[in-house]
């Protein structure tokens, strides 16, 4: 069979464990052996599970990050068109999860190419989980942005968000994503962070924000996935400027200082408290 006759490959997303190795899937074994290639978003790791695993890798292995993932797109899907069956792992969980993959599954998609999975363990639904907190609607938000404003933004446009959230954050991060989430919902509201996942250290702190904060003061180690419980569904503002200002004004007459009232509407309507204040004070 000529290469123009043969029909395009296969690509497979595996989930890897995202702690013990016993929690693999027993389908991954089988997958790593017997793909054609084995695009690996860290080739170090990768040769240590399949150690773990006691599997043989007899296709070709290249990695796939982060910083190589453009570049490296067409070459996988070169390989997928030519019949290969393409095996996709990340350092933990499934990929294309805040993880690389999804350009190689859109690119996988629009060409016809076949895209399948392996399940298999998640960090996003295991602290989901174990978090105590209400799970039948959530929505899984990712990493928080580095920066201070765009965190503040992207947290005051979830503060109407009656679905369960989950983040993932790095530990050196953690404090300062709990204090912002603190600031932008209120300290009361529940929360649990879920650290080292299925690992040996395996921690659940479960709390207010603001009790999550003073406990992540004291530092934070390993993977960390935070879970924050919903807005409670009650009453919103609109966030055009006629109703922000309309909205203090009202709380004002009904004998809220202006302070707390620009704090209350800003929660409200889903806006940084700063847009709120320079509105009543026309700035």
């Amino acid at each position: 069979m000529t290469n123009d006759e043969r029909g395009p490959g296969v690509l497979v997303l595996a989930a890897t464990p995202i702690g013990r190795v016993a929690d693999a899937p027993p389908r991954l074994s089988e997958e790593l052996a017997g793909a054609d290639v084995v695009a690996a978003e860290d080739t170090r790791r990768l040769k240590r599970l399949t150690s773990d695993l006691g599997v043989t890798v007899t296709g070709r292995v290249v990695s796939y990050f982060e910083g190589n993932e453009s570049a490296r797109t067409p070459v996988l899907l070169e390989a997928l068109l030519d019949g290969k069956r393409v095996l996709l792992v990340t350092d933990a969980g499934m990929p294309s999860v805040s993880d690389p993959g999804y350009r190689l599954v859109a690119a996988a998609v629009e060409a016809g190419v076949p895209v399948t999975a392996v399940p298999g363990p998640s960090a996003v639904l295991t602290a989901l989980a174990v978090s105590g907190l209400p799970v039948d609607r959530f929505c899984f938000e990712g990493f928080l942005p580095r920066k201070q404003g765009e965190r503040g933004r992207r947290l005051a446009s979830l503060a109407g968000e009656e679905r369960t959230m989950v983040f993932f954050e790095a530990p050196h991060r953690t404090e300062t994503a709990l204090r912002a989430m603190a600031e932008a919902w209120g300290e009361d509201r529940a929360a649990a962070v879920c650290r080292e996942l299925t690992k040996t250290h395996e921690e659940v702190r479960r709390g207010p924000l603001g009790e999550l904060v003073a406990w992540a003061a004291e530092g934070v180690r390993g993977e960390v996935t935070i879970v924050v419980q919903g807005a409670d569904g009650g009453p919103s503002v609109a966030s055009d400027e006629t109703s922000l200002r309309d909205a203090v004004r009202e709380r004002e007459d009904r004998g809220m200082n202006r302070k707390d009232a620009i704090v209350e509407v800003a929660k409200l309507a889903g806006v940084p408290k700063r847009e709120v204040y320079n509105l009543v004070h026309g700035a």
